[in-house]
């Protein structure tokens, strides 16, 4: 028997970057929002061992992985002696601000603690996903929340209403250490009053009203269109075919417009293949969940 399971790509509505914390990492205040582009993982069950195969040659799939942690990490904190055989569809791209690799993790999260009937609840499912990474946390649930410290604080908000997320795909490899390092970078020194900043209460306010223009941001791209000044064209070029706001998501190099009608969305796609046939362009609407159970199956992953 096969279990399939789907978990959905992020983007960062907003994001800002606040002091540097005694362990190394930075606390940000940010929108979370998942949408419906998707990776699909198929898992059934082995004697003892984790194995995983992806669709991505490229892509690693030993213990490093973060499917492989999370399978390593509910069976060291259950006692689990299980294996799981799993198979990863890459759907998302790789290393793209989306985070790709920390839904995987999830679904394997919510996955194994189902076909290993671990019975574990959300709460340990989650303490669990906290140690994998602070977005982890964000994809075992989805939707849109608001996230402080790194991310891994969470408040859920009112879903968006219908709107279109047209995605720009660059070829090009940005690592986030070295933006979370680079001179440009501006770090609020806001200090949060019951957990905001005024700067994010006002985005919070924008994101409840609609108001797109007066919540899309992100701190990073002052850095990363320094060093990668085709994503400032790309930004500009979303601007121009008419969406109501434009960022890159996360340390990128994805971008995003967001667009009130499907139309204008789709002639925003149709410029982008056109004139920049190089490029990935995804047209995506806000999904409602992290990750998703899908189906079971007889056949083989």
């Amino acid at each position: 028997m096969s279990h399939h399971w789907r978990s959905y790509a992020k983007i960062n509505l907003y994001l800002d970057v606040l002091r540097r914390r005694r362990d190394g990492y930075h606390n940000i205040e940010t929108v979370f929002q998942s949408v419906s582009l998707y990776d699909e993982l198929t898992f059934s069950e082995l004697p003892e061992d984790i194995v995983l195969t992806c669709s991505r040659p490229e892509l690693d799939t030993g213990s490093s992985n973060l499917i492989c942690r999370a399978a390593a990490l509910l069976k060291e904190s259950t006692g689990c002696t299980k294996g799981a055989q799993i198979h990863l569809q890459k759907n998302i791209p790789l290393a793209a601000g989306l985070a790709g690799g920390s839904g995987n993790a999830a679904a394997a999260l919510a996955a194994l603690n189902r076909l290993w009937q671990l019975e574990l609840p959300p709460a340990q499912l989650l303490a669990c996903a906290r140690k994998l990474g602070a977005d982890v946390s964000f994809c075992l649930s989805g939707g849109t929340q608001a996230a402080t410290l790194k991310g891994e604080v969470l408040y859920p908000m009112p879903p968006l209403p219908p709107v279109f997320f047209v995605l720009i795909h660059p070829d090009i490899q940005v690592s986030t250490p070295f933006i979370y390092t680079h001179p440009l970078l501006r770090r609020s020194n806001a200090r949060p009053v019951a957990g905001f900043s005024s700067s994010f209460r006002r985005a919070l306010r924008a994101l409840k009203e609609s108001r797109w223009q007066h919540l899309v941001f992100n701190a990073m791209e002052v850095p990363a269109f320094s060093e990668y000044p085709q994503l400032a064209e790309l930004k500009g070029q979303l601007v121009k075919q008419g969406c109501d706001a434009a960022a890159m998501s996360g340390s990128g190099p994805t971008l995003f417009g967001l667009f009130d009608l499907c139309e204008k969305a789709e002639q925003a796609i149709a410029f982008f293949r056109q004139q920049y046939p190089s490029l990935g362009c995804t047209l995506v609407q806000p999904s409602s969940k992290g990750v998703a159970y899908f189906r079971e199956s007889f056949s083989e992953p």
